[in-house]
This record gives C-alpha cells, sequence and structure tokens, in this order.
C-alpha cells in the first residue's frame, strides 16, 4: 500500500507540513487486505476470544470467515467482542493483565493496523523503537549507548509509567489520531476497539479508559499517543529514547536532568493523564549502569542484568531435571530454542564470560542427566572404552551433581559430543555486537 493513493489534504504547523487523510475506510473493504491481515495474526499465534473459536477453526473456514467480515464492514454491522481477560505471572511478582481479542477481531485490528501505520511512521520521533518497523531493542539499547558514550550524555533518568496501557485516555487518543486522519468510520471503529469492553469470567465490565495489551492495534496506539510526550521533549531539546513505556532522558548534567524529569513529569501527567511511578523513576549516572532493556549500560561496558540471568537459569534448571527420565537428545530439542533466543538477544551485550560459564553450567548438567539414565557405572565404563580411555576405571554415584564434573564424565562426554548432538553452543555467539546503523544515526 502506498500512501498517495490514500485521499488527503495538507495542514501547515509552524514546523512541517504533514498530510492528513479523510478517506481510508474503503481500503479497508478488501478481501485481499483481511487475508494478508489473517496471514500475520496466523503467524503471532495466540490463543482464542470469549467466542472460543482458535485459530484453526477459523482457517479452516477461511473464505467464508472473510467475506462475513467483508460484508459486515462495508455494511457498518461489524462489532467487536469484548477482550478476555487473562493474568499473566510477571518474573518479578504480581500480574500483567492482558485482553485477549477473538480471531476475528484480530484480523480486523491488525488490517487497520497495516493500513494507519505508514501514515504515523513518517511523523514518529527518530528515538521511539517500540513495535515500529525496521526497529527493534537492539536499535535502542544501541541509540542510548550513543548517547551515552559518543555525546557524553551521562546523566540519564530513567522513567517508569504505571499501567500505561491501562490508562491511555480515549479522548486524546482520538484527539491524536484526528492530526492525521479525518475518516469518520476510521475513528468509529477505533473508538468501538476501545469501548467493547472486557469479560472477566462470565461477567463484562465497561472500559472507559486504556487500549488492551494483547490487542493487535494496541501498540500503534500507544506510540501514537506518546509521540505528542516525544515531540514536546524534542521541542524542548532534550533527548530521549522510548521503547514503548520504557523510557530514556539523556542530559549532560545532573541538574539537567533534574529539569527534565520535571517537565516529563508534567507533560506526562498533566497533558497526557499518565501515571509516572515516582518508585522506579530515578536519575543515575552511567558510569554506574543504565538499566534498559534486560541490559545494564556502562561508560565502557554492556552487560546482562542480573535478574535476567537468573531467570534465564532457572529456565534452564527446569527443563534439565534429572528425574525427568527424558533421552538427552529431546532435553537438548526443548533447550535450544531457549539458547537460541537467549543468545540473540544478549548478544549485544559484552557477555562472552556469561556465556562461557553458562555452557559450561549447562553441559555438567547435561552430564549429571545422561549419568542418571545410565544408571550404573558399567555403561559409563563401555563409553569410556569406545573412546580409547584407559582402565582402570573408578566406580562412582551415578546420581552425584559433583560427579558430573569429574574426569571421567568429561571424558565420556566431551564438549564435541554435545555439539555433534547438535547443542547450541553459548561459547561460539559473537557478542558485543553493534549495529553499522549506530554510526549512521542522527544526534535527534
Amino acid at each position: 500500500m502506498k500512501k498517495k493513493h490514500f485521499a488527503s489534504t495538507q495542514r501547515t504547523t509552524q514546523e512541517k507540513k504533514y498530510r492528513v487523510y479523510y478517506s481510508v475506510y474503503g481500503h479497508l473493504l478488501s478481501k485481499e487486505r483481511l487475508y494478508k491481515g489473517f496471514k500475520k495474526v496466523w503467524k503471532a499465534k495466540g490463543a482464542a476470544g470469549i467466542d472460543k473459536q482458535s485459530l484453526s477453526d477459523f482457517a479452516s473456514k477461511l473464505s467464508d470467515e472473510l467475506d462475513q467480515l467483508l460484508l459486515e464492514l462495508k455494511t457498518k454491522q461489524y462489532k467487536p467482542h469484548p477482550v478476555r481477560r487473562v493474568e499473566i505471572p510477571k518474573a518479578e511478582g504480581g500480574v500483567r493483565l492482558l485482553g485477549i481479542p477473538t480471531v476475528r477481531d484480530r484480523v480486523v485490528q491488525q488490517t487497520l493496523t497495516d493500513l494507519l501505520t505508514p501514515i504515523f511512521e513518517e511523523q514518529f520521533h527518530p528515538s521511539s523503537f517500540g513495535y515500529r518497523p525496521k526497529r527493534s531493542c537492539h536499535d535502542a539499547i544501541n541509540k542510548a549507548t550513543m548517547f551515552m558514550r559518543r555525546y557524553s550524555l551521562n546523566h540519564v533518568v530513567d522513567m517508569d509509567l504505571s499501567k500505561c496501557f491501562d490508562r491511555l485516555d480515549h479522548g486524546l487518543i482520538l484527539k491524536s489520531l484526528r492530526k492525521r486522519i479525518t475518516d469518520g468510520s476510521v475513528l468509529k471503529l477505533i473508538e468501538q476497539f476501545l469501548k467493547s469492553g472486557v469479560m472477566v469470567g462470565t461477567d463484562w465490565q465497561e472500559t472507559e479508559q486504556g487500549s488492551p495489551q494483547g490487542g493487535v492495534i494496541s501498540p500503534l496506539i500507544a506510540n501514537v499517543y506518546l509521540d505528542e510526550f516525544d515531540q514536546q521533549m524534542r521541542q524542548r531539546g532534550h533527548r530521549i529514547v522510548r521503547y514503548a513505556d520504557d523510557i530514556l532522558i539523556l542530559c549532560r548534567s545532573r541538574v539537567g536532568a533534574e529539569n527534565a524529569r520535571a517537565q516529563a513529569t508534567i507533560i506526562l501527567e498533566k497533558q497526557l493523564k499518565l501515571k509516572v511511578n515516582e518508585e522506579k523513576t530515578h536519575l543515575t549516572h552511567s558510569r554506574e549502569g543504565v538499566k534498559f532493556l534486560g541490559v545494564e549500560i556502562g561508560n565502557r561496558y554492556t552487560r546482562i542484568q542480573t535478574k535476567k540471568l537468573d531467570l534465564f537459569k532457572q529456565r534452564l534448571k527446569q527443563l534439565t531435571k534429572r528425574n525427568g527420565g527424558k533421552p538427552l537428545s529431546e532435553v537438548i530439542k526443548q533447550l535450544n530454542p531457549l539458547l537460541r533466543g537467549f543468545s540473540q538477544y544478549f548478544r549485544i551485550a559484552n557477555a562472552s564470560g556469561e556465556f562461557k560459564r553458562i555452557a559450561q553450567w549447562l553441559r555438567r548438567r547435561l552430564r549429571s542427566i545422561q549419568l542418571k539414565l545410565w544408571k550404573k557405572p558399567k555403561r559409563l565404563h563401555r563409553r569410556l572404552k569406545q573412546l580409547s580411555y584407559k582402565p582402570p576405571f573408578k566406580y562412582i554415584s551415578m546420581t552425584s551433581w559433583r560427579n558430573a564434573a569429574s574426569p571421567l564424565a568429561s571424558h565420556a562426554m566431551p564438549n564435541k559430543w554435545f555439539d555433534e548432538l547438535g547443542l547450541v553452543n553459548l561459547e561460539e555467539v559473537k557478542t558485543g555486537y553493534v549495529f553499522s546503523v549506530y554510526t549512521e544515526w542522527k544526534f535527534a
């Protein structure tokens, strides 16, 4: 889709011209677009909404479902269902409240998001990275690193917003959208999504504010909403890095950082009606380390946050219990996606030492599993003979954690053996990874 296909006009501000679109809804009325929206929903997976229709059920009669959606949208009879409330435990305690839309509502939201994203992308702040095309957590981390190390913006305000998605004001959402879209049908459809309500068990609850986490269109709505904050901070000369509701403000002096924090709080609380969590919002210096998106950025290093390492090791422990009774090949099959995901994300940190320690610790856990599966020392000795290890062999306990690090276990199950079994080797991951775009960013 090209934006030039939309009917539009231009308004002028003191800074720049921007296009206002007044005919967008018609572009939603396309089975092909709805199908593309469905493919993205299918790829993202997800649970059923309140109608209990799964993605597979929807896909089994896809053409009919899309035809029905298209008819309802054309006749303006489409009405979103309430979202289903789901509580997700947080790693640090407490729960995160999600709102799961039905599959058909997710398809419409995805199609609408695909239409609106190019319109708003051109206006978004260059240091906004969350839920935007071709932008990532790595980009946000690199931008913050550049500000600190290259431009000496070492005094950092780490801002925490309390329940940001749940506090978005519906009136301000629509006001922000109207700056670029005046199509009443699109605005009404978005308002219907916002006010569709939530089902908690069998009880329907009205949604007077907020856009549910779990809604496909919610990240775009949040970015449009918070762009007002981004632009006002930019006009005041403050450098920020924002990933969704994770915000850093980077300054040259402590006084400047304190002033920036005060101004940011006024914009967020007074103008945008959000709530700054004062207990978690703090001012720090890069020499002490700035925690952001799972890493800690210092003047000369970027390390993985301790709590992220601890959570990762806990997950590995759950998958490598010695009493699991699973063959090692199956355990490794379960481990590999977790190891790949962790290493791909945290390779940006200077983490070669941590990766090496985790790899050695994990191999020891796997050796302990295999020893227990062998049960008797004779099977260990047979394995050693196959590898031309000369006797005599000691008889060791096959259930001892200590013996998993013994020379006998290491010779019977060398590192190369785990490579042959296909275990992802964290020691081979290149760390301290910095993208080339790092050198191309503007000071904005």
